[in-house]
């Protein structure tokens, strides 16, 4: 099969490029390359967007969660509540830090769910919650049961970046928020980075000893666990160069969702739901019970798509050393889950050429 129109597609924009070029003579020039000015500047503007008093910038969104969780006091034998259909980026942040993965079930929305939270926060040190393919979770109502139950709140929001609600922004109900950089997320890097957003002073100041060894001052190590985890000058540069472009991008993916969801409305399909801006649409995920027919299918007609998450973290080998659950929402999702092309550049023809496909594929199927 060759796909000619990919689930994801970096946009082409010759102004961006040259700001980027621009951007990167100026980090070259400068001679300050790791945990300079444009890092300084960036954490100022990307903590100001997301409504909270401090960023910490580090090398990754994985480092992010785990340094951040870290920050928040969690420490080897903790147990924190998670979902299990997320990708295992926060299971892996977990493993590294020695805490057991906590999975509970999840909703209609594919996130947690207050309901679910009732009985499994006794006992927990921590919470992560994921805000998943660009939607807010419930994320009010988790915050308010948590803190009555003593639990932290951290706010996965990799795939958030600018979600808000009711005048609150992604990252900034819960004690921490933690972000991803890489390339195809919402605000992408031309490389990997991360960043930890917060409004408490004491894990902002231990997330900025952690990500660069424990140290208090250079060579004096004063926190345990920390690490070499910095985002670098030309990275920050470029982020500061897209950062001003965000809202204008969700905006268009927010715009081809919709267009999706109008032209596929009474197909047998489960679609997004969001209301106002706490959805960005950073990916575009449809269920199915024919997931794996109708992925061929799309193939074929050269369409890309790709599955976010296939494998539940408590099915994951690497977890087997965790007492096993059951969780039959969050397996069935992973069985179903199908994310198409969504992204901010994408061609109304392009849109009209996938819901084609998938009308096509649903007639042949009637008629079968």
């Amino acid at each position: 099969m060759t796909i000619d129109l990919p689930v994801f597609r970096f946009a082409t924009d010759p102004a961006l490029a040259e700001e980027l070029q621009r951007a990167a003579q100026h980090v070259i020039e400068s001679r300050r390359y790791v945990l300079g000015p444009e890092v300084d500047a960036f954490e100022q503007e990307f903590a100001h967007d997301c409504g909270v008093l401090d960023c910490v910038s580090v090398a990754n969104g994985t480092d992010a969660l785990e340094l951040g969780l870290r920050a928040m006091g969690v420490a080897r034998g903790d147990r924190v509540v998670v979902a299990a259909n997320a990708g295992f980026y926060a299971s892996t942040a977990l493993l590294a830090i020695g805490a057991v993965p906590s999975y509970v079930e999840i909703g209609d929305d594919l996130v947690v769910t207050p309901a679910s939270l009732q009985t499994a926060l006794a006992g927990a040190r921590a919470i992560v919650v994921t805000h998943l393919y660009g939607k807010l979770a419930p994320i009010e109502a988790i915050v308010a049961i948590a803190d009555a139950a003593g639990v932290a709140v951290l706010e996965d929001c990799a795939q958030a970046h600018g979600a808000h609600r009711d005048g609150r922004m992604a990252g900034s109900f819960g004690a921490a928020g933690c972000f991803s950089f890489y390339p195809t997320k919402n605000l992408g890097a031309l490389g990997d980075g991360g960043a930890i957003v917060t409004s408490d002073a004491g894990i902002g100041a231990r997330a900025r000893s952690l990500r660069q060894y424990g140290w208090g001052v250079k060579y004096h190590v004063v926190e345990s666990g920390g690490r070499n985890s910095r985002l670098d000058e030309l990275q920050a540069a470029f982020l500061r160069v897209k950062l001003p472009r965000l809202a204008a991008g969700n905006a268009a993916r927010v715009a081809v969702a919709a267009r999706y969801c109008e032209a596929l409305a009474g197909l047998p399909l489960r679609l997004p739901r969001w209301t106002g801006g706490d959805y960005v649409a950073h990916l575009f995920v449809v269920r199915s019970r024919d997931r794996e027919a109708l992925r061929t299918h799309l193939g074929r007609a050269g369409i890309g798509t790709d599955v976010h998450y296939p494998v539940p973290d408590h099915l994951q080998p690497a977890g087997a050393a965790h007492p096993r659950v059951r969780l039959p929402a969050t397996e069935a999702a992973c069985n179903e889950v199908l994310t198409l092309p969504c992204y901010p550049d994408l061609r109304d023809a392009e849109i009209d050429r996938v819901v084609d496909a998938l009308r096509t594929f649903f007639d042949a199927r009637r008629a079968a």
